[in-house]
Order: C-alpha cells, then sequence, then structure tokens
C-alpha cells in the first residue's frame, strides 16, 4: 500500500479509531492502530511477534485488529463494494467483453477455502475435502480482478454451490432482484436475445443465469470451444483471489483465531483489495502467475441435473462462440490435445 493510499484509508477511518485520553493512561493514536491492523495483514504475523514490533500487549494487539478489521469492513463496503446498478452490470459486461472476449458476462464466480484453526467442539463441519479446517471465502468478481459481492464464513464442509444457494446472492439471483439488465443480443449475432451470466465451474449448478463448463466425456469441437471460453472469463475470480493471498499474507498460514474473528480479518482484506484496485486502476496483472484450476479437485458433492432453460441458455453461447462473429482466431488452437 503506497504512502497516499495510506493516508486516504486513514482519513476515512480517523473518527471511528479514535479514543478518549484518561488519566491513567494515553489512548493509541489512530495511526498506530492501522498500521498494526495492517502489519498483521500484511505479514501473518503472529500477536506475540507484533508485541516485540509495536511493544503493545498480546491482548490488546488483538483486540485493536479485531475493532478495526470490523470498521474497516463497516466503513469501507458502501464506498468499495456497492449494490451494482444496471449501469454497473453493463459496464462489467463491456469488460468482460473487452477483456475475456465473452459478452453478456457479470462475473465470475468461485469460492475460496481460508485455513483457520480447528474450532473447539465444531466436530467435522470446519474440515473440508482438501483435508484442513477452513471458513470459506464466495466472490463473485469483475474483470478488473475486484469483487463485487461475497458471502464469507461458511463452514469449509460445505460445497461452493450449496453456500451460492444459501447465499444472499443466490437468493437475489432466484428472485430476480439483482437489478439485472434485459437480455440483449450476442455481438452481430442474428439469434435471439441472450440473458446476462455469471461463469463458474462444475462445482455449480447450470441455471439461465448461471453457466457452468460441459461435462468432459464426449466432447465435440463445440462444446470444447465454449468450455475453453468460460475458463477464460473464469480466470479472473481466481487471479483475484491470487492476488488477495499474495497483496495479504495472513492467508499465507491458518488463521489463529475463531471464526468469528477469523472471519472480520476476512472482510477487512476484500474490502482493503478493492480499495487498493480502485485507486490503481493500471497496476496490470500477469494471469499466468495465478493459472486456472483446470477443474482438479472440485467439491461435487451437490450435484443437480441441470434445467433445460439453462441448458439452453450455454447451447445458445456455444453456437455463438462457434460462429463467425463470436469466434477468436486462436480458440482452435488453444483446445488443440485437450479433453
Amino acid at each position: 500500500m503506497s504512502v497516499s493510499d495510506f493516508d486516504r484509508l486513514l482519513s476515512s477511518l480517523r473518527t471511528v479509531l479514535t479514543f478518549m485520553d484518561t488519566n491513567m493512561r494515553r489512548s493509541i493514536s489512530p495511526e498506530e492502530r492501522l498500521i498494526v491492523t495492517l502489519r498483521f495483514l500484511a505479514t501473518g504475523n503472529s500477536f506475540a511477534s507484533l508485541h516485540f514490533e509495536f511493544l503493545l500487549g498480546t491482548s490488546t494487539i488483538s483486540r485493536i485488529v479485531c475493532h478495526t478489521c470490523h470498521v474497516l469492513w463497516s466503513r469501507l463496503r458502501e464506498t468499495v463494494m456497492p449494490q451494482p446498478t444496471v449501469e454497473d452490470w453493463l459496464r462489467i459486461a463491456d469488460g468482460f467483453h473487452e477483456s475475456a472476449q465473452f459478452p453478456n458476462c457479470i462475473g465470475a464466480l468461485d469460492g475460496k477455502h481460508i485455513c483457520v484453526k480447528k474450532p473447539p467442539h465444531s466436530g467435522s463441519r470446519f474440515f473440508n475435502y482438501k483435508q484442513y479446517f477452513s471458513v470459506v471465502l464466495l466472490a463473485l468478481a469483475d474483470s478488473n480482478y475486484r469483487f463485487i459481492m461475497v458471502d464469507i464464513g461458511a463452514y469449509g464442509s460445505t460445497s461452493d454451490a450449496r453456500i451460492f444457494s444459501s447465499s444472499r446472492l443466490g437468493d437475489r439471483l432466484r428472485a430476480n432482484q439483482l437489478s439485472l439488465p434485459e437480455p440483449r443480443r450476442l455481438p452481430g449475432y442474428a439469434g435471439p436475445p441472450a440473458p446476462f451470466v455469471i461463469v463458474a465451474d462444475e462445482g455449480f449448478a447450470l441455471t439461465p443465469h448461471v453457466m457452468r463448463p460441459f461435462p468432459r466425456r464426449g466432447l465435440d469441437v463445440r462444446r470444447r470451444v465454449f468450455n475453453y471460453r468460460l475458463t477464460r472469463a473464469r480466470w479472473y475470480v481466481e487471479c483475484a483471489f491470487g492476488i488477495l493471498c499474495s497483496k495479504w499474507r495472513v492467508f499465507h498460514s491458518s488463521i489463529q483465531m475463531d471464526p468469528e474473528n477469523a472471519t472480520l480479518v476476512i472482510q477487512a482484506c476484500v474490502v482493503l483489495h478493492n480499495f487498493i484496485r480502485m485507486h490503481n486502476p493500471f497496476w496490470a496483472v500477469d494471469q499466468s502467475q495465478y493459472p486456472s484450476s483446470g477443474g482438479v479437485g472440485l467439491d461435487l458433492t451437490l450435484h443437480r441435473r441441470p434445467g433445460t432453460a439453462g441448458i439452453a441458455v450455454r447451447d445458445m453461447y456455444a453456437d455463438f462462440f462457434s460462429s463467425p462473429e463470436g469466434s477468436v482466431p486462436w480458440q482452435l488452437d488453444a483446445i488443440r490435445g485437450s479433453v
């Protein structure tokens, strides 16, 4: 984080990070509270280590970090991650069309397991299929690697599809309360108007607004092209997770907090990620540094048969990507040798 970004962040939080001095002691300044919290998030150092760096008690540091993370989330959320309007969705779709050549895409959806220490008396609720204890960060990202919506804190044993189904995003999508634009024709294509869609991996159910790849068995060229084009758009959420974890190294090891406080840490990192991306929009990202998982190790515990409406929308996009109007010159070379 640059000095100018730190000053901008401090100015927006100073009033809620300022405490009263007493006759017994002077309060810890807002600057030090923010620096301690950012140091913890950026390094993942233990509170005992931060005690020697800042000469503050470990319990004091613990309270400072939890309080400041809560303040970051409550103060920055509406600024850096507001509820999208119709114009916002159109801007996001234009970004995916320009960057990933996937028109009418309003976001890339995926979940990430954040390692935490085992909560006492929790049984296997937080134990995930990767064989460690975690809470789940489910995120919808745009083509600028910013998070549009997130759901944080679900049990690690829960599949991404089930989390999405019970999340506020999933509920509002099913109830048609996301202010999505009306369907529009794909560029240069003579087919019917196509709905705006979210791209996801095989762990999610296929619906008219959520696209997942075709099953891997018996793929013809048309389906392989669709899977390739969808994966190119889905890379953006995986890259966003990679950038998040590279900058905030508290995610490089298990977060030694209870799930409630670990959720506060994740929330703070998410809004700080968007805050930095907003004020550094031209920071280039090499996608090869954050490769796609390629579908390895996917959690398919919730496997539903797709509805006919979702299949029809996916077929419409598959036909478009194989047509002269929707194809890109390198797609056949890219799928050569793929399964």
